[in-house]
């Protein structure tokens, strides 16, 4: 699958990441952050858990469930 990337400052100077599929708009649940992009289609495997250089988890899972894949709240 295809992904696009944001990122937001979050708490402690870290960042928060969010990886929507391609082309597709942030959900409405998360468009009341500021998101920047961060990376445009980047190729990831279909049933992919982890992307590390953006600190997401379980991430097929969590497309799979809310089509989108969010930074945890506890990173």
């Amino acid at each position: 699958m295809r992904l696009d990337i944001y990122r937001r400052p979050d708490t402690d100077g870290k960042l928060s990441y969010l990886a929507v599929p391609e082309a597709r708009n942030i959900p409405e649940e998360a468009t009341n952050t500021d998101w920047e992009i961060e990376a445009r289609a980047i190729e990831v495997d279909d049933d992919a858990d982890q992307l590390q250089d953006y600190d997401l988890a379980n991430v097929a899972g969590q497309i799979s469930e809310k089509g989108y894949a969010i930074t945890s709240v506890q990173h």
